[in-house]
């Protein structure tokens, strides 16, 4: 047949994604590929398909098919082709409403029923954390591909959990004679994570606070007070420091109720694995690292010389 060989219309570009709805006819298959360019929109593809015996094996979906083939080939394709993915990349050190606005932002879910599942006891109870109020710090940040199928709140937050719960039997596979604390790992991996501008910190980091913790003082993290405190807008003043409220480590003598953000694989590391230092304080250097110290003396020099430098810096 010289129709199945002849090579469908030239297009500007290489290749184009089309939609194939579930249920879709043969023809209902012909005329989408022909809008999109991919074939001539006639009934002779309807019996090309026939012909060939493939006229109920065609898949639905969405697939990234190429422009200037031939029918034929292009059955083929549709026979045996992947669904198209789109690639979505979270970031480590987000909290939940900015994941959920990220994957509302590229239309795979409405932000605010994912604000909402997040914090759904069924939901949460389903996917294996029961006693917790939140999902926050359990939606791994990682690259995801994903098909048109994927959509929905509930069915992205399955996946993000299900990622992270990847990654903790990664980790912690070789503590089979002491496996850590899932809850508390990820809370003080989330402090971790929001603390460092310099990944090779972060085991310093986990020791300082592991170093605080062991020796019963405040944690004392910035982090914690802007989650804690909200809407936050603006710097850090006095009265957030002293604010009431579960997640304030400059007034609980203690980790805050639950995550302050998700943390990567190399955060909930550093926890497990902190580097072995004696350092109970840092203070940054402006510079995206840290200046770290083993008492109070060392660690106010070091405030007043840094802080010191930044206000020149800003005076300038």
């Amino acid at each position: 047949m010289l129709y199945a060989n002849n090579n469908g219309p030239a297009g500007s570009e290489d290749q184009v994604v089309v939609e194939i709805p579930k249920g879709t006819s043969v023809q209902g298959i012909g005329k989408i590929l022909g809008e999109a360019g991919v074939i001539r929109d006639d009934m002779r593809f309807m019996l090309l398909a026939r012909l060939r015996g493939v006229a109920t094996k065609l898949r639905a979906g969405e697939f990234q098919l190429p422009i200037g083939k031939n029918p034929s080939e292009i059955l083929e394709l549709l026979v045996t082709a992947k669904p198209y993915h789109y690639s979505i990349t979270i970031p480590e050190g987000l909290r939940g409403e900015d994941i959920g606005a990220i994957f509302s932002a590229e239309g795979w879910c409405d932000q605010y029923v994912f604000l909402e599942l997040i914090e759904d006891p069924e939901l949460i109870a389903e996917l294996g954390f029961a006693g917790v109020s939140s999902l926050e710090g359990y939606l791994y940040p990682d690259t995801y591909f994903l098909t048109r199928e994927k959509r929905g709140a509930k069915s992205i937050i399955v996946m993000l959990v299900n990622r992270f719960k990847e990654v903790w039997g990664e980790v912690v596979s070789d503590m089979k004679d002491s496996i850590p604390d899932q809850r508390e790992t990820v809370i003080l991996a989330s402090i971790v994570e929001k603390e460092t501008g310099d990944a090779t910190e972060r085991p310093l980091i986990a020791s300082v606070f592991l170093n605080r913790l062991e020796k019963g003082m405040k944690l004392q993290s910035d982090p914690t007070v802007v989650y804690g405190s909200g809407n936050f807008n603006g710097p850090i003043t006095k009265s957030d420091l002293k604010s009431s409220n579960p997640y304030n480590t400059y007034v609980i003598p203690a980790l805050p109720a639950g995550p302050i953000a998700s943390p990567g694989r190399a955060a909930i590391e550093a926890v497990l694995h902190p580097a072995e230092v004696e350092y109970l304080y840092f203070v940054s250097k402006n510079d995206g690292t840290h200046y770290f110290s083993k008492n109070l003396r060392e660690h106010i020099n070091a405030v007043n010389k840094y802080q010191r430098k930044n206000r020149e810096k800003d005076s300038k």
